[in-house]
């Protein structure tokens, strides 16, 4: 059986939706847990797919969090290779960070559930499946487009919002994964950042993961269905 390699910041932010399309493409998952046993190179590039997902540290943070380069240093060798990757939140601005692209904080930040605008490329390919659905976001740094890809998505406060290189890599600004389900896990680990964002509140997202989450779920699986399907 395939490995589709994942790597894990905080327990909360698992892969939620994108589990059962995965699996049913024929990976076993397995989990890593950054800052603990974060891959080196040659993981990167060993595993038959690797996810890099989210969580709230910044990709430029390495004096605080060393372990951000071996993750840039696994993406950097696998996306040289051409191996399917795919990066969420985080994730997606290491992938920029590791192909030389800046990654920054943002206008401000982005926290609760919102539809993204898809390019013409977003609209020909499995993002479509994303079109006019909120979906969740939650951060505050942005990205430059990497060198070699294509934009598939923005947002007023963040015009990269997804990205694609190639066939191989997809970079999801956003949270696509978010099914709702375990969702006050996320409010109890960002207490101390809602509070401190205005116009934020845990009733609110929490009405609002009940009422969106359901549907994002869905279309967020029938979005990776189609590309871990183009992948071959």
């Amino acid at each position: 059986m395939r490995i589709a390699l994942v790597i894990r910041h905080v327990a909360f932010e698992d892969l939620g939706a994108f589990a059962a399309p995965i699996e049913r493409a024929g990976y076993a998952v397995r989990y890593q847990e950054a800052g603990l046993n974060a891959p080196d190179p040659e993981d990167g590039r060993r595993a038959d797919l690797l996810v890099v997902l989210g969580g709230p540290v910044g990709a430029y943070e390495d004096d605080l969090y060393p372990f951000l380069r071996g993750e840039r240093e696994a993406l950097r060798a696998r996306l040289a290779a051409g191996a399917p990757t795919l990066g969420i939140c985080v994730g997606a601005q290491l992938m920029a960070a590791a192909l030389g692209a800046r990654v920054a904080p943002g206008p401000g930040k982005e926290i609760g559930w919102a539809q993204v605008e898809l390019t013409d490329r977003g609209r020909a390919g499995p993002l479509r499946h994303l079109d006019r659905v909120p979906v969740l976001h939650w951060h505050g740094d942005v990205l430059d487009l990497p060198p070699g890809a294509e934009r598939l998505a923005a947002t007023p406060l963040c015009p990269n919002q997804a990205f694609a290189l190639g066939r191989h890599g997809l970079g999801f600004q956003f949270h696509p994964e978010a099914d709702g389900q375990g969702f006050e896990r996320w409010l109890i680990g960002h207490a101390v950042e809602i509070a401190a964002t205005p116009g934020v509140s845990v009733p609110a997202l929490r009405d609002d993961a009940r009422r969106y989450g359901p549907g994002a779920a869905e279309v967020g699986r029938r979005c990776l269905g189609e590309w871990l399907g183009g992948l071959a």
